[in-house]
């Protein structure tokens, strides 16, 4: 399973320490994973990660020294003091790649990154603290199993009992200029009815500001794709605005319209950020650019 997963085309795959393996388990799945780690980086995947047992666990899993790995995936953290540990653990074990702060040369290759997992009450309350424990921390998951245990909720379709814990984590995610915000699993994959779950779940993320979701299976990696990616409706309007804004500044217009509609800067910051997400997952942006090179400001 864990060389077929190297073929994936994804932009982050996370081997599992934590929950999918029995304590007893534990040392020889911490040795697979190095071992695959250390083979060079599959074409298909962006980042290698590795979700670790919990802080509270003692289980230092964090102490992973293999070249490929990309980010650490903390569960079921619930204070700053639990990303403190954590750097304090890869800073200690990869020096050459976590250098002490104060010293100005760059470190080489790049840090670890580390993902939060927000999975309590507790977590959810202490989000400004968290987003601000550690230099490497570079987006928080939500774990919507977890925290309806947690709060002793039950989850439905609807996913309404968790609107405002989402909502607080994309919040917390944007006012903390962390770039990964990462919804709740789809724990329906099979058949039809998985398939429509996973694509309303991908819609109702992405509209509550989520970048990103959790998958649990091969399946899914597709729907999630196209749902998060911008379409091409989306892209064309983004390239019309974008150019026009650029049009409106040289005449010195801080306002204008567009198909009757006002565009102003918070819209044209909008604009520019789904171009630069279309580029990102891959889009020939330099198409709709060209065609739409005269469009101007109404």
């Amino acid at each position: 399973m864990l060389d077929k997963s190297r073929n994936l085309n994804v932009d982050c795959i996370a081997y599992d320490l934590e929950d999918s393996v029995t304590p007893s388990r534990k040392p020889e799945a911490r040795r697979a994973i190095v071992e695959l780690l250390h083979q060079p980086k599959a074409a298909g995947i962006k980042e290698n990660a590795v979700r670790i047992n919990a802080v509270e666990t003692g289980i230092e899993d964090c102490q992973l020294k293999a070249p490929n790995l990309d980010t650490v995936v903390v569960p079921k953290v619930n204070s700053a003091s639990d990303l403190h540990f954590v750097t304090d653990v890869i800073r200690h074990t990869l020096p050459t790649r976590h250098p002490n702060p104060s010293n100005s040369v760059p470190s080489d290759p790049s840090p670890i990154k580390i993902l939060a997992l927000i999975e309590s009450a507790k977590g959810l309350s202490d989000l400004p603290s968290i987003c601000k424990a550690t230099p490497y921390l570079s987006g928080l998951i939500f774990a919507a199993e977890d925290f309806a245990l947690d709060l002793s909720i039950t989850r439905t379709p609807s996913l309404s009992e968790f609107l405002y814990a989402r909502s607080a984590i994309v919040t917390a995610c944007r006012a903390h200029d962390l770039p990964s915000t990462i919804d709740l699993v789809c724990t329906s994959y099979k058949g039809d009815a998985g398939r429509r779950t996973l694509e309303d779940e991908c819609v109702g993320g992405k509209g509550l500001g989520f970048n990103g979701k959790q998958l649990i299976h091969p399946s899914q990696v597709e729907i999630t794709q196209r749902a998060f990616a911008p379409s091409d409706e989306e892209i064309t309007w983004a390239v019309r605005v974008v150019i026009g804004a650029q049009k409106a500044d040289d005449e010195g217009r801080g306002a204008w319209t567009l198909d009757g509609k006002m565009i102003d800067a918070p819209v044209v910051g909008k604009a520019r950020s789904i171009v630069n997400r279309a580029e990102a997952c891959g889009y020939n942006v330099a198409v709709a650019k060209e065609k739409w090179k005269d469009q101007k400001p109404e």
